[in-house]
């Protein structure tokens, strides 16, 4: 996967390459698709989501520029896989899930493994303030902007790697920097297609 997919498609940060290599994505798929977890595209995994074909995971970790020390925020845990990833390379890592069972099985599967993720359950695009500031702030479904609330937790300096666009239409991988004066710079990374950011009612976040 790493040599054959993630190097010759261009990501060249050697710790999120060494992490990809050590997380065993075949343990965060359903078993009827364990033989297929290595294959660069999305697999279901249940209440109508995918783990993210794992190129993209490494390029949203490469972009997102995650440091030893940081502090992360993973938006929309899925079955685990990118906060085990994140955790190879953060100091800490919350993850949060509006999926309850998702939440609970990515849970289990992140502690069986050994992986110190605090995995919460709620609205993602209410971020969770409880660990703030978020050194990076890595979302796993689309928004039409960055919610005020990732804003308010992300510190100065801080990254947030977000697909942006409508559930409908054209989606772009973005890049969001703090800059001092709370103002954020985009970077548009290219075109990508994800599931929608759900509100606490399970409607998709229209505003931001």
């Amino acid at each position: 996967m790493v040599e054959r997919q993630l190097v010759p498609r261009g990501i060249v940060d050697q710790r999120v390459l060494d992490a990809m290599a050590r997380v065993p994505r075949h343990l965060f798929v359903p078993p009827d698709a364990a033989a297929y977890a290595y294959d660069d595209h999305p697999l279901p995994i249940g209440d109508g989501q995918t783990i993210s074909q794992p190129y993209i995971v490494a390029l949203m970790l490469q972009e997102a520029r995650i440091g030893p020390f940081d502090t992360v925020l993973d938006v929309g845990t899925g079955s685990g896989y990118a906060a085990a990833v994140t955790a190879e390379l953060a100091a800490r890592v919350v993850s949060i899930e509006r999926h309850p069972a998702l939440a609970s099985d990515a849970a289990a599967t992140l502690a069986a493994l050994g992986y110190d993720v605090s995995v919460v359950t709620g609205d993602g695009s209410l971020g969770w303030p409880e660990a703030a500031p978020y050194d990076a702030i890595v979302a796993a479904a689309t928004s039409p902007a960055v919610p005020e609330a990732w804003r308010d937790q992300l510190a100065v300096g801080g990254r947030v790697v977000v697909p942006i666009g409508r559930t409908r239409g054209a989606q772009h991988l973005a890049l969001f920097e703090r800059r001092a004066d709370g103002m954020l710079t985009e970077t548009n990374l290219g075109a990508v297609a994800f599931v929608p950011l759900l509100g606490e009612q399970g409607w998709p976040v229209e505003d931001a």
